[in-house]
């Protein structure tokens, strides 16, 4: 069985995904990139988190053809190949459909420097422009609206992120949910402060070597 390990940790952090509400029923997606071997592992379409098997995950190439696995790839797999073709610093990516952030995405509303915890992604969350889900068309406008950044709120549909690993990359969605649901609350109550270029710079620095899973 290819990419055993990388199964295990898919379908790990797909139960957690469920267990602290960043997603629900069978909504996101998950992938792991083996840059040696050039293989994606991958989860896979409908099926319910708590309900997949290691054999269950699709393992592909970065052309898209399937190398092992006799299930349904997840419907996102042209977002996932896109950022592993044109990016070298993510090798993990998940896509799901957390509360806040896809509040701000139904309202091409892009995450500002509001917290300075949003440094894990960049300096703001940008907003991709609309496709439809599971389109090359997605795949395109979210790997656009996510340079320089490693996280982009899919519009009128959810969360993506990636990093060097699954735990990072999950970090990245809890960090980027919990501020969307920051910057939502206090856009009810005022209008949030935003923090400087400077200051979110700096940040991203310390980021460097501070509460990261290696």
């Amino acid at each position: 069985m290819l990419m055993e390990k990388e199964r295990e940790q898919l379908i790990e952090y797909g139960k957690k995904l469920v267990d602290t509400d960043l997603t629900k029923g069978t909504g996101g997606n998950l992938s792991i990139y083996d840059r040696q071997n050039g293989h994606v592992a991958i989860t896979p379409s409908g099926i319910d988190f708590y309900k997949i098997q290691k054999a269950d995950i699709t393992i592909l190439n970065l052309n898209g053809e399937v190398i092992e696995g006799e299930t349904v790839p997840s419907s996102e797999w042209q977002m996932h190949l896109k950022e592993y073709q044109k990016r070298d610093d993510i090798d993990a990516i998940i896509h799901a459909h957390t509360v806040y952030a896809t509040v701000l995405s139904v309202l091409h509303e892009p995450l500002p420097a509001s917290h300075y915890m949003i440094a894990v992604a960049g300096k703001d969350v940008r907003v991709a422009q609309y496709a439809t889900y599971g389109s090359k068309e997605l795949a395109e406008t979210s790997f656009e609206a996510m340079k320089d950044r490693k996280a982009v709120f899919l519009a009128n549909h959810g969360l993506l992120a990636g990093s060097y690993n699954l735990a990072n990359t999950f970090n990245i969605i809890e960090e980027i949910e919990y501020c969307s649901k920051i910057y939502c609350i206090a856009k009810s109550i005022g209008n949030p402060v935003i923090l400087p270029d400077e200051e979110m710079s700096l940040m991203a620095k310390k980021f460097e070597n501070y509460g990261q899973v290696k």
